[in-house]
């Protein structure tokens, strides 16, 4: 059966819905197509289940920085009943998200996609025909072709362990790994993280990720650097991980954590001349693919920016916008603030600490430790610090980076300061509530 749309949307993540959603209060005949679960990975195997996991990690890391200081026992994660809380935030997802398509008169689609011709997909038996199609399919965890690479879990599977392991092996160390390995070591479990070369999360600042590997360890997490693993062997009682230079470590499950790839082979791009790279769909600055009636959003670009819900969110906007002609203008992105949740946190947003060594005339960075702030001191943090960056002929904050257990809500701060170009002056007249986080920000930024 064919029917016929203004706009195809394919994928029902915060991406695609939140253009769906748009389109059809816009006036626009909009059908949606989802292949797995309706919502996307965000809130059902993703940032929002794993930040309800977080949350367990939070509480018994603040008891841990207390003890003896009018706290006098750790808390111990029941894993099982922290699973179920979390199902209860996960399971209505992808019910509540076909649902609510469906009442903003939006038609839902359940199956694979692939273009036909260039105003045509097909799903199942059904022919959907389009003046526009979005492309918003995401990406999903992709694993090391090695011998064994069968055994791996992923992300996917993290989020979803009924029964925490005594033994738990990362291979990859970015940042799911981090926040893994810290969610896992306060269950319980022996973790071990893997990395083939020296530079573990290699987007950040390496001074501030060693420091996090640090507190890590302190906590019994076990680093691997330079190890490339080349075998996954199993055994009766879990698996055998190798390489070809002697190393061995038994573990009970192993998780493949080398980043995500988009989720593009089974749309037959080609077919519509729309061009990609490993990294994704390749687009212009108004989000257009190679095929003038195609665009595409989210995690499947293959683009410099973070690929981060928010960012997600910002492009859905801006498309909604661009193809209901309230804009002609092309999307301009702005400082986006970037967190590894793992313990310490660690967090960056705008011009990076190693942008500044090849752009040393330019900015000007600032290092504070501020373990002893009161903010911090209370709480009997181990460790606080920051780096700030600003840019020397005009005095403005352009770069921020910190590493604490308030990182995630720091740095959001800092973002603020960044793309609204607050100066110091301006921000010494404001007054902030006080003792809270906020306001210290005098003293990162004067």
């Amino acid at each position: 059966m064919k029917k016929i749309y203004d706009v195809v949307v394919i994928g029902s993540g915060v991406a695609g819905k939140s253009t769906a959603f748009g389109l059809a209060y816009a006036g626009k005949k909009v059908a949606i197509v989802e292949a797995d679960l309706w919502g996307g990975t965000c809130p059902n195997r993703g940032c929002d289940p794993k930040k309800v996991l977080v949350s367990a990690v939070e509480v018994r890391n603040k008891a841990m920085h207390l003890m003896g200081k009018g706290i006098n026992k750790v808390p111990e994660i029941d894993w099982p009943d922290l699973m179920a809380f979390k199902k209860t935030f996960t399971d209505p997802v992808p019910e509540q998200s076909k649902e609510s398509l469906k009442s903003a008169g939006i038609e839902t689609y359940t199956g694979i996609a692939e273009f036909v011709d260039q105003l045509t997909i097909q799903v199942n038996d059904d022919l959907l025909e389009a003046g526009q199609f979005v492309i918003a399919t995401g990406a999903r965890p992709n694993l090391l072709d090695i011998t064994g690479y069968e055994h791996f879990l992923t992300s996917d599977d993290f989020l979803s362990l009924p029964e925490m392991p005594d033994t738990v092996t990362f291979i990859g160390a970015g940042y799911i790994a981090f926040e893994f390995a810290a969610i896992a070591n306060a269950a319980g479990a022996d973790v071990h993280v893997i990395q083939h070369n020296n530079q573990p999360l290699g987007e950040y600042d390496q001074e501030f990720v060693k420091e996090v590997m640090t507190q890590l360890e302190a906590k019994g997490v076990t680093f691997h650097l330079n190890t490339g693993v080349t075998k996954i062997e199993k055994k009766s009682t879990g698996y055998v991980l190798t390489d070809n230079n002697g190393f061995q470590l038994a573990t009970d499950l192993v998780f493949g954590t080398t980043g995500r790839i988009p989720n593009t082979e089974n749309l037959k791009l080609d077919k519509v001349k729309v061009e990609y790279d490993k990294r994704g769909i390749k687009v212009d600055d108004r989000l257009q693919t190679s095929n003038p009636s195609i665009f595409a959003i989210g995690d499947v670009l293959s683009k410099k920016q973070p690929k981060l819900t928010p960012v997600s969110s910002l492009e859905a906007s801006y498309l909604v916008s661009l193809l209901t002609e309230k804009t002609t203008e092309p999307l301009s992105y702005p400082s986006v603030p970037s967190i590894v949740f793992s313990s310490p946190k660690l967090a960056q947003v705008g011009v990076t600490v190693e942008e500044t060594k090849n752009n040393g005339n330019k900015y000007e960075i600032s290092d504070l430790d501020t373990t002893t702030w009161f903010s911090y001191l209370r709480t009997n943090e181990p460790v606080s610090k920051a780096k700030m960056i600003t840019d020397k002929e005009s005095g403005l904050l352009v770069g921020a980076t910190c590493l604490n257990d308030e990182a995630d809500e720091l740095i959001n701060h800092f973002s603020l300061l960044i793309n609204r170009k607050i100066t110091a002056t301006d921000l010494a007249d404001m007054v902030f509530a006080y003792p809270a986080i906020a306001s210290d920000l005098p003293y990162f930024y004067s």
